[in-house]
C-alpha cells in the first residue's frame, strides 16, 4: 500500500470551517525520524501606536533576565515577567516613504510595492497565523482602530495607515473596523450578557464539532502505519477528554459574556473624513475620549477571544500621522506636531509613549484576568507591540522600538534581549514557528535568514 503523506501544517476538516490540528506523525515526514512536539500558540494580538519613541528613555537597563524598565517601559513593571523587550532589531525591509514604509513593513516585512499601488508586496504576519489560530472560528481576525486616517489621508485607506494585508495573491490591504457600536454589534450583538446562553451555545458547538470529528479520526486511523495509530489515538483520547471537561469549564468559567455597552455618543469615528492636511482641524470631543474607546476596543478584543470568535486581532492606536490631540495629557497639539512640525518635542513625545504603555499594561492585565480551563489567554497568546519608526527626528528604522509579551507557543519572557542589528523579517518568521508554521522565510527574503534567536 503506497504510504499515505500529510503536510506538517495538515489540519483534519470537517463540514463548513470546522478544523482540528493533527498530533505531528511519521506520514509528515520524508524520514522515520520523529520531531519534538512543540507547544503551538493559539492567539495573536498585534499593536501598533503611531510615531517611535524616544530611545533614551525607552531603553531598559540591565541584563537579559534582570533588568529595570525605562520611564517610558515603567507602566509595564506589574507584567514584567510577562514581556520581552527586544532591543536592537533592524526593520530593513522598510523601503519606501518614511513613515508609510514603516507601518507596511511592519507586519509584512516587505518595502512598499508599485505593483500594489504602494502597499505590501505580501501578506501581514497577522493575516497568515490567522489561518492557524482562527481555524474553526467565526471569524479569522478582527481589526481594529482608534482615531484612524487623520491628516491628509482624509478617513480614507492609504499605504500611510494600513497595517493589515490579506493573505491572497493581491495582498489586499485590510481597512480596520473604526465605529464602537458597529463593532460591539457585530461581536456580540447575539449574546445575552445577562444570562449563560452564549456559553451553552458555545459549548453545544464545540461537542458537535467534536463528535463529527471523532468519526473522521477513526478513517484516517486506517489509512496510518502502525505508530501513527498509536500516536493518533493518543490524541484522539486527549480530544474525547477535552469533550469531557468542556462542562466542567462552561460551569466553571464565566469569560465569555459579552463587555458593557459604552456610551460613545461623543465620539465621531469618521472624524478623519473631516480632517485636514495639516491638522489643524480638531475635533476635541473625539480627542477627549480617545482613552475611553481605546479600553473599550481592548475589552472587546479580550471578550472576542475567550468566546473563541477568533484567534488574530489587531489594534492601531490611531495612524502614522496621528493628528489628533491629547487633552487628558494637557497636549493641546497633534502628535505629529510633536513629533516633527513643531520641531522634535522630546519631553511631550515621552509623555505620549508612557501613555501608550500604561494602555499596553491594561491589555495585558485583561488577557491575564481571564481564564480558560486552567491557563489564562495571557498564557496562550502571543502579542506584538509595535510602531512605524524608531525616534520622530531622524525616522530612522533600527533599533525598532518592539515587544512581545504572552506565553503562547513556549514563548519565554521576563527578559531583555539585545541584538546588533537583527532583522525584524527574522522577527516575523519566529512569530510564525510560535504558531507551528515551519516556511524557510518570510517577507523580503533579503532580509531573513532565519528565525529571531532567543524569541523560539
Amino acid at each position: 500500500m503506497r504510504r499515505l503523506k500529510l503536510s506538517r501544517r495538515a489540519l483534519l476538516g470537517g463540514a463548513g470551517s470546522i478544523a482540528i490540528g493533527l498530533p505531528w506523525l511519521e506520514a509528515m515526514t520524508t524520514s522515520d525520524a520523529y520531531a519534538q512536539t512543540k507547544p503551538v500558540a493559539r492567539r495573536f494580538i498585534a499593536v501598533y501606536q503611531p510615531g517611535g519613541t524616544v530611545l533614551g528613555k525607552w531603553r531598559p537597563n540591565g541584563s537579559e533576565t534582570d533588568f529595570t524598565l525605562s520611564p517610558i517601559l515603567q507602566p509595564l513593571a506589574a507584567v514584567q515577567d510577562r514581556i520581552i523587550v527586544l532591543d536592537g532589531v533592524d526593520m530593513k525591509s522598510a523601503e519606501g516613504e518614511q513613515h508609510q514604509a514603516g507601518i507596511v513593513a511592519l507586519l509584512s516585512g516587505t518595502a512598499q510595492s508599485a505593483t500594489h499601488s504602494q502597499y505590501a508586496g505580501g501578506p501581514s504576519v497577522d493575516q497568515v497565523i490567522a489561518g492557524i489560530a482562527s481555524a474553526g472560528k467565526a471569524r479569522k481576525s478582527i481589526e481594529l482602530a482608534v482615531r484612524w486616517a487623520t491628516g491628509k489621508s482624509h478617513g480614507n485607506l492609504h499605504p500611510i495607515n494600513s497595517l493589515t494585508f490579506a493573505d491572497d495573491a493581491r495582498f489586499s490591504p485590510i481597512p480596520p473596523r473604526i465605529d464602537p457600536v458597529e463593532i460591539w454589534d457585530s461581536l456580540f450583538g447575539t449574546l445575552d450578557p445577562g444570562t449563560s446562553n452564549a456559553t451553552a451555545d458555545m459549548l453545544a458547538r464545540k461537542q458537535s464539532m467534536l463528535d463529527f470529528l471523532d468519526k473522521r479520526y477513526v478513517t484516517l486511523a486506517g489509512r496510518l502505519g502502525s505508530r501513527d495509530r498509536v500516536k493518533l489515538e493518543a490524541h484522539l483520547e486527549h480530544i474525547r477528554e477535552l469533550e469531557k471537561s468542556l462542562l466542567t469549564i462552561a460551569s466553571d468559567n464565566a469569560s465569555c459574556v459579552a463587555p458593557a455597552v459604552v456610551s460613545t455618543r461623543d465620539y465621531n469615528p469618521a472624524s478623519g473624513k473631516n480632517a485636514d492636511a495639516d491638522g489643524k482641524v480638531i475635533d476635541a470631543s473625539s480627542d477627549a475620549v480617545i482613552p475611553k474607546v481605546g479600553k473599550y476596543f481592548m475589552d472587546m478584543i479580550v471578550m472576542a477571544m475567550a468566546c473563541d470568535l477568533t484567534g488574530v486581532a489587531t489594534l492601531q492606536w490611531s495612524d502614522t500621522e496621528a493628528k489628533h490631540t491629547f487633552p487628558w495629557l494637557q497636549l493641546s497639539e497633534h502628535h505629529h506636531f510633536y513629533q516633527h512640525d513643531g520641531g522634535f518635542r522630546a519631553a511631550e513625545c515621552e509623555k505620549i509613549c508612557t501613555w501608550y504603555s500604561e494602555q499596553h499594561a491594561y491589555l495585558l492585565s485583561q488577557l491575564k484576568a481571564v481564564s480558560v480551563g486552567d491557563k489564562t489567554l495571557l498564557d496562550e497568546t502571543v502579542v506584538f507591540f509595535g510602531s512605524e519608526l524608531q525616534e520622530p527626528p531622524s525616522h530612522l528604522k533600527n533599533n525598532m522600538p518592539f515587544i512581545l509579551a504572552g506565553n503562547g507557543g513556549g514563548l519565554k519572557t521576563g527578559r531583555y534581549l539585545k541584538y546588533n542589528g537583527a532583522s525584524h523579517n527574522d522577527l516575523l518568521l519566529a512569530l510564525l514557528r510560535l504558531f507551528g508554521d515551519d516556511r524557510p522565510t518570510f517577507g523580503d527574503s533579503r532580509y531573513c535568514i532565519g528565525p529571531l534567536s532567543g524569541v523560539i
